[in-house]
């Protein structure tokens, strides 16, 4: 017996930091947006707990968050079940794509199924919240507006007509150090960013006037090179483009796929990894 998963990466669809809290994590708003690029898990019963990486850059020890996510499920299952977690790995690492995140969730969802054991949503909720702010996103299916430190999320369909061209340079950004130098705007007005970018798929003006990554700024300062893929994917005809989350990936939205393979084409000679989203791309999320 065995069960395989899908872990979707995510971009963010704006990212507005509201302020700092009290125990050092921002409060933000956010849209995750899930597009196709994604990692492949294997799930097998074991008499202990591993994992093996496809990837150097994800650890095979017990600092993987699959690891953690299958020990705190054991833990809170309260039994003494093994599991073989084989990765391959296509999301990178440190590009603001969640990569880990999703992996995490992708085995909360799974290993239950695989023990024969059945556990609620709050419970899982409860342990995706231990592993990383973003983790109980891809616990479900579906876009969602995300509040607090990432975990506070409200579900809504969310249509993209537009080819998203994903481009991801050879750079790690750390999340924390990114947060760490941003400085809120106290007083800022914000406008509702579920509402901009609905509307904004609609009008893609709106878009480049209303949504922003408020991470961008001090990200393309000490990475000129993520700023200039962001203006390379405008001067190739992108009708949006946004760096996601913390970096270092940004994507553009295309009219065409044309448009997009061309724009491409042109970025991946420079070094970047590129892949690409169709219009209206619906996840493979049901695990076999």
């Amino acid at each position: 017996m065995q069960r395989s998963a899908r872990a979707y990466a995510k971009i963010n669809i704006g990212l507005l930091i509201r302020n700092r809290r009290s125990d050092g994590f921002h409060e933000i708003e956010t849209v995750f947006h899930r597009i196709d690029l994604f990692d492949d898990l294997l799930l097998e019963p074991s008499d202990s707990i591993t994992v093996r990486s496809s990837s150097s850059d994800a650890p095979s020890d017990e600092t993987n968050l699959c690891h953690r996510a299958a020990r705190l499920l054991r833990g809170e299952l309260g039994c003494s079940f093994g599991v073989s977690i084989s990765l391959t790995k296509r999301i990178p690492a440190g590009a603001g794509l969640g990569g880990g995140s999703s992996d995490a969730a992708a085995v909360l969802r799974e290993l239950p199924g695989l023990w024969g054991r059945k556990i609620d949503e709050r419970r899982l909720d409860a342990i995706a919240s231990q592993l990383g702010s973003d983790v109980s996103f891809f616990l479900r299916d579906g876009s969602a507006v995300a509040a607090g430190r990432g975990e506070q999320l409200e579900y809504f369909p969310l249509k993209v007509p537009y080819t998203v061209l994903l481009c991801t340079p050879a750079i790690h950004v750390s999340t924390a150090w990114a947060y760490s130098e941003v400085l809120p705007e106290p007083g800022r007005v914000l406008p509702g960013l579920r509402e901009s970018v609905v509307a904004g798929m609609r009008e893609p003006a709106l878009l480049r006037s209303t949504v922003t990554n408020d991470l961008e700024k001090p990200v393309f300062r000490h990475y000129p090179e993520i700023a200039t893929i962001k203006e390379m994917l405008l001067e190739h005809g992108a009708i949006f483009a946004l760096m996601s989350g913390s970096g270092s990936s940004v994507y553009g939205l295309f009219d065409t796929q044309l448009a997009a393979h061309a724009a491409g084409r042109e970025i991946a000679a420079g070094g970047c990894s590129i892949a690409f989203t169709a219009p209206g791309f619906q996840p493979e999320t049901a695990g076999t």
